[in-house]
């Protein structure tokens, strides 16, 4: 149905009409939306208008007299929601990365409106009926391999959502997932606001001693832009803020550190702890009305573990070597501060500072150093995108003609080696109040060949922006972080399959992180290293000692950096495996006592979030997923270890795993799919040769 038909029987949303940039399908090249025609007040009238549409377009599938069939019933749902689409890409990708009051107001406003639309499909049983009839029918329909993967995964998300259950069920799991989606929305605000109000604000430059020129006018803007005298210290989505490595002024460090653990816990409206507490609690009782004896039973049935308790034994088994290494860090530290005579005993706003002493005092190298070979720009282009174009035979190049939504946004058409259109790419690399933090990509418009879409892609990071004239020079892990997003890019940009459902990053959470930690790899393959690793005055490459003390450091700080991520992962798994029937939690009391039965407690490395603002599990999608980021480190360093075996950076290798992989986003079982590719299941002896970690340190 189209959108005028739509609108003709829905008088409530008449305002929708031509005058929105959403009303009809964008007319720029590659259906790239219009930034520039697009006014916060225009998303609202087109998610109303988008969500009648959606449902118009299933009450017809509903009432097609037909018998149900493949065509008529799973493909035409594929084909639902064109608009509501449009206008959620585009408003989840501005208010993620340049949002303002209005936005942030919206998105609570909008979230269980979302939630009510979804479930009126989800859990409508005349809808249910017809895709069962199909599924029922599928071993004589001669599908095709991907069209029966549709199929299945069509009917099992259906029950997955709550169509087996009865009508006052279902009533209940409205409700529950209406308040659950507000929460998460308002959740996501009020961390952002934190992270904005609860940074440092320091007097004098002293204060700021050991930061680069570029951070300290950095923090001299950032009090400008709040009207604070002195500096202002922003923070970071992470524990651990990236100053502390350089603040030689202790009470500095300790303030900063403070105000990163408690930005989420000041007892004001950006405080999150009541609202954890009742997302926990909302996501067990859905999950009990579904049938599961808590959220992660339900959240992980469908995904590469099967169970919260394989996730939980593979954690499990690491936190022995990570602990061990973390101690052993802490005492080098320790013996240094001592040689020192300063007297103070290392505390955790003490742990960066000295873990960098303890670097250049070991292996003679400083992290400012390495910067100076790594312009961001640089690693970006001949780096990133070079190492894409020996693997994959992809060109990229600079569009200036496409509208974007903020001025720092660079955008790329992608080609195939033959010359064809492959993708447009939006990066947008520095960071500024109205971004969130971390780094991520997303989809602006999803590949599919039955609706005739090639992918638009965003690719969006937090790097310091360079005053006019200088370069953006960043450190090593920002270095992989450009690489790892990328390789998120990749997975949508390579994606060649029928139906959008099932296309690009659409794969279970343990299996989505594998192309983006396995594009990390290339960030140090030596002809890809020596490609982008120029000085950014001279084009100098780094010389060959420099590279030796990055290269020998690579495993340095290993066991602070396994521990924090391995708490933040066992923490989730706790908060997502409590049962329905508990009473209401302390969001601080519970974190503690999680990470004390999970052994993991380590006073001087906390988890990499605190509950309080860990936006990937009660803001995001990696709700009990966040153990994934460790279960991709196995395949992505089996897969590397494969290339390694297989002559490397070929383009023989890459158009393997592009096509036998990346392109083939959720159409096969990703399990089978690594299986296929590589020639056997994964193992773990890779990853933890790659960490560093003999395998008798690793429990059972």
């Amino acid at each position: 149905m189209s959108t005028p038909e739509v609108l003709e029987q829905t008088s409530a949303i008449a305002v929708f009409d031509a005058t929105n940039p959403f009303y009809a399908a964008s007319t720029l090249p590659f259906y790239a939306p219009p930034f520039d025609l697009i006014r916060d007040e225009h998303y609202m009238p087109a998610f109303e208008a988008g969500m009648a549409q959606a449902r118009a377009e299933v009450d017809a599938i509903i009432a097609n007299a037909e018998a149900p069939s493949f065509q008529n019933t799973v493909v035409a749902l594929e084909k639902t929601g064109d608009l509501l689409n449009r206008v959620a890409h585009a408003f989840y990708a501005v208010s993620g990365a340049n949002t303002n009051p209005t936005l942030l107001q919206l998105q609570q406003d909008v979230a269980p409106k979302l939630a009510a639309h979804s479930d009126s499909i989800n859990l409508d049983e005349r809808l249910f009926a017809r895709v069962k009839a199909v599924y029922d029918e599928r071993a004589s329909l001669s599908l095709d391999a991907e069209s029966l993967r549709l199929l299945e995964l069509t009917y099992d998300g259906f029950v997955k959502a709550g169509a087996l259950l009865s009508d006052p069920d279902k009533n209940t799991l409205k409700a529950l997932n209406q308040e659950q989606s507000t929460l998460q929305a308002k959740f996501i605000n009020c961390v952002l606001a934190a992270m904005k109000e609860g940074g440092l604000q320091v007097a004098t430059r002293e204060d700021l001693d050991g930061l680069s020129d570029a951070e300290i006018a950095e923090a001299a803007e950032a009090a400008r832009s709040r009207e604070l005298s002195g500096f202002y210290l922003t923070l970071q989505n992470t524990t651990q803020q990236p100053a502390l490595a350089s603040l030689k002024n202790r009470e500095t460090r300790k303030a900063l550190w403070e105000a990163s653990l408690s930005r989420a816990e000041k007892g004001n409206a950006s405080d999150t702890r009541e609202m954890i507490v009742r997302l926990a609690q909302l996501r067990a009782q859905r999950a009990r009305m579904l049938g599961y004896r808590n959220y992660a039973a339900w959240k992980l049935n469908d995904q590469m573990a099967r169970t919260p308790q394989a996730a939980i034994a593979f954690l499990d088994n690491l936190v022995p070597a990570a602990i061990a290494g973390a101690k052993a860090e802490a005492i080098a530290m320790q013996e240094l501060i001592d040689a020192e005579g300063s007297g103070i005993t290392l505390e955790p706003w003490d742990w960066a500072f000295y873990a960098e002493q303890v670097r250049k005092a070991k292996y003679d190298i400083n992290e400012d150093e390495v910067k100076q070979y790594f312009d961001l720009n640089r690693v970006f282009e001949d780096g990133v995108l070079f190492a894409a174009t020996q693997l994959y035979g992809i060109t990229f190049a600079k569009r200036t003609d496409l509208p974007v939504y903020h001025p720092d946004v660079v955008t790329y058409e992608v080609f195939n080696e033959d010359g064809s259109h492959l993708s447009l790419l939006y990066c947008d690399f520095y960071r500024r109040d109205s971004k969130r933090g971390g780094a991520w990509m997303s989809s602006l418009l999803t590949q599919s060949k039955l609706l005739g879409y090639a992918p638009i892609i965003t690719n969006v990071c937090n790097y310091t922006k360079p005053a006019e004239g200088q370069p953006s020079l960043i450190d090593s892990d920002e270095v992989n972080t450009l690489f790892h997003e990328f390789g998120h890019a990749l997975h949508g940009m390579l994606s060649d399959v029928m139906y959008p459902s099932l296309s690009g990053t659409s794969v279970p959470r343990d299996f989505v992180e594998f192309p983006s930690q396995f594009n990390e790899h290339w960030a140090s393959y030596p002809a890809v290293f020596a490609n982008y690793a120029k000085h950014w005055q001279t084009g100098e490459v780094m010389p060959e000692p420099l590279q030796a003390k990055l290269k020998a450091t690579k495993n340095f700080n290993g066991g602070h950096a396994l521990t924090e991520v391995l708490a933040a992962a066992e923490v989730d798994l706790q908060w997502h495996t409590l049962p329905s029937s508990d009473a209401l939690q302390q969001a601080d009391v519970f974190e503690a006592k999680a990470l004390e039965e999970k052994k993991i407690n380590f006073a001087l490395v906390p988890p990499r979030y605190r509950s309080t603002y860990f936006a990937h599990i009660f803001g995001g999608g990696y709700a009990a997923g966040y153990y994934a980021y460790l279960w991709a480190e196995m395949l992505d360093s089996d897969a590397y270890h494969w290339f390694e075996q297989n002559g490397g950076l070929t383009r023989a290798n890459g158009d393997r795993l592009r096509n036998m992989v990346l392109s083939r986003g959720n159409t096969a079982d990703p399990a089978e799919l690594y299986r296929e590719w590589a020639g056997r299941d994964p193992e773990i002896g890779p990853m933890l040769q790659q960490r560093g970690i003999p395998d008798s340190a690793v429990a059972g």
